[in-house]
This record gives structure tokens, sequence and C-alpha cells, in this order.
């Protein structure tokens, strides 16, 4: 048996593994972001919204049209001060705000310019913005809370905007939220105009799963309208367990020309959803599982695999900022480099074991 065909045969084995997961899971009820008092033990984080949802669908939206336009607004998030680095402390019984994950307040925006004013009144010691593309089967209030999570764990010292795009928040939405990413990619375009809008404004992208397929259209997008200076104030992307075809990765990543820099993909070879997208889409590995260099032709671009730090939960999708161990190593990096920079990137590649780098 020949490489290929085991691949293959491992795929098949995942693949059935995820997919009774992904039916199980569309058949239990999503939980929903609650208000609830603000504790004054717990952690505060503001998290800024640009989404194409409504703004009361905070929860599943499979077989719904999608709205025209976008929304902004603010929510306070109150993360408890039990929480333990990795995880959302969802509420089990009343929302409360020493035990779990609340949101404590609002404030709706009637634009981007507002959200943007807004933001940089409450953190004027930066021009720099965190925005934060969520992925498959994503409700609003999951991706709220995971940037929220993300911003604690790692101390972000950024504000956050999470760009919240139609996904159906539904596992039975695989079709429905790669339409979605296309019907979006002009609106986080947009998004990126807007937050880059004044002198000395910079935006780093972190995307997950699906979301880097968003994100690398809006990319090129960008570039085929010429646009290179938006492109310079890109000052980073990291795509997490991208759900990307890496053929479809390289065409885009050519069209795009000169990628902003640092540019960082994180796989991980055990993820078991990504092995269910393969076998979906042609039984071939993702972006975010590739086990060989050479899959990324590309010198401006460093791949960190982080199968050596997975632990299982959630099906090996987002090992970076979910596993325990997986962010003390890159807050350690963070710490010695004053946040994610090219410093960073030398050091992570530095710490790590040679075998966990693949380099082009």
């Amino acid at each position: 048996m020949g490489p290929g065909e085991n691949w293959a045969s491992g795929v098949r084995r995942a693949a059935l593994g995820g997919a009774m997961i992904l039916l199980l899971a569309a058949c239990a009820p999503r939980v929903t972001a609650e208000r609830a008092a603000p504790d004054p033990s717990a952690t505060i984080q503001p998290v800024y919204v640009a989404t194409g949802r409504k703004l009361d669908q905070t929860g599943p939206i499979f077989g719904l049209e999608r709205p025209e336009g976008m929304r902004f607004f603010r929510a306070d998030v109150s993360v408890p001060p039990t929480h333990a680095p990795g995880q959302i402390e969802w509420p089990e019984g009343p929302a409360d705000a020493a035990t779990d994950f609340v949101v404590t307040g609002t404030e709706i925006f009637d634009g981007a310019a507002a959200l943007h004013r807004a933001m940089r009144r409450d953190h004027p010691q930066t021009r720099e913005t965190l925005l934060f593309v969520h992925g498959y089967n994503n409700t609003l209030s999951e991706a709220m809370y995971r940037l929220a999570q993300i911003q604690t764990d790692f101390d972000t010292a950024m504000p956050g905007v999470l760009f919240s795009w139609p996904s159906a928040g539904d596992p039975r939405g695989y079709i429905y939220d790669r339409d979605s990413v296309l019907y979006a990619r002009d609106d986080l375009t947009a998004v990126l105009r807007q937050l880059t809008g004044r002198p000395g404004d910079k935006v780093f992208l972190l995307a997950h799963s699906m979301g880097s397929s968003l994100v690398m259209e809006a990319l090129r997008s960008i570039a085929l309208s010429e646009d290179r200076a938006l492109l310079n104030r890109i000052s980073g992307v990291v795509l997490m367990s991208p759900d990307i075809d890496p053929d479809v990765f390289d065409r885009q990543a050519e069209a795009i020309g000169r990628l902003p820099q640092p540019f960082l993909i994180f796989i991980t070879k055990a993820d078991r959803a990504l092995s269910l997208s393969g076998f979906i889409t042609g039984r071939k590995p993702r972006l975010g599982m590739i086990d060989r260099a050479d899959k990324v032709q590309r010198p401006d671009v460093m791949v960190i695999d982080f199968t050596a730090l997975s632990d299982g939960s959630g099906l090996n999708h987002f090992v970076p900022v979910t596993s325990p161990a997986a962010i003390d190593f890159l807050r350690d990096i963070m710490a010695g480099t004053n946040g994610v920079s090219g410093d960073f990137v030398r050091d992570m590649t530095l710490s790590l074991p040679k075998p966990r780098v693949l380099l082009p």
C-alpha cells in the first residue's frame, strides 16, 4: 500500500468518525451568549464586531436568507475568574459572571466609522487592531466568546475586532458556508479599508478554518484592485487550520504577490475536522493538514506544525488557542518579543523542534 493509499484510508476512518460527531452535534441545541450582572473579579474584554448577520441572529442561521449590509457593535464579554486557558466556560444553568462567560454590556454603532472612533478612544495606546475571522459552523455568540478567550489567554495589547460572516452555525451547512465566504469577501475588504483609514493604522489578521479562505479571497481582491497601500497596512497574517485546497491557496497567493509579513500557517496533522473536509472535497489533504513543506512553495510563508501539542479537544481543529500547552508555548515567545512580529517568527522557529517547523 502506497503513501497515497495510506492517507486515503486514514482519511476515510477519520471522516467516518468526524461525520458521526457532526451528526450528533447537529441534533444538539446550540448555546448563545447571555447577559448577566458583572462580577468584580471577572475580566472584561470589549469585543468590537463587524457582522453580516442581523443582530438578533446570535445562533444558527442554517436555511435562512443572508441579510444585506453590515452591522457594527461592541459587546463587553466578561471572562470569569475561574477561567482555564483554552476554554470557553459556557453556563450550565443561570448565567453567572463569577463562573461563566457572559455579556455585561453592549453598544450599537451606526457604521464602521463610529466603531473605529470608539475603539481608538478606548485604546489610545495603539494604532494596531487584531481582526479575527472565524471559521465554518460558527454562530455569532461562539465567535464573540472565542475572540474574548484569545484576547484573555494571550493578553493581547491590541483591541480585537470580530468579522462575523454569515456562517450557518450548523454542521450540515458546509456548502452554505463555502458560498457565504464568497458572499462576504467584499464586506471583509471594506472593513479592512475602514480599520486602516487613518495614518499609522495597522491590522493583524487572525483567521481560522474556512475563515482563512475568506481572508485569502479578500487579500486577492485587494491585490487585483492594485491597492498595495492597503496590503502594506496589514501587519501580519496567521491562518489556523486553514480549510483551503493547497492548489487554490497557491493561485490565491500568486495573485496577491508579495504577502503581508509575517505570514504564518498553523497546521495540525491530527485535525479530524479537516479530515472530514478533505473527504468531502476530493479526498486530498486541506492546507491545514499538509505533511510536506513543498506543498507551499512560497519563501514568504512559514508553516508551523502544532500536532505534537494537540490534546484531542475540539477535533484538534483549534490547537494553537485551545491546547494549554500550545498557549503556554506561544505566550512565552510573545512575552520575549513584545507581541507578534518578525522577532516572534524567528524565535518560534528556534523554539520548536525542527520536525514541527516546515520551511519552503
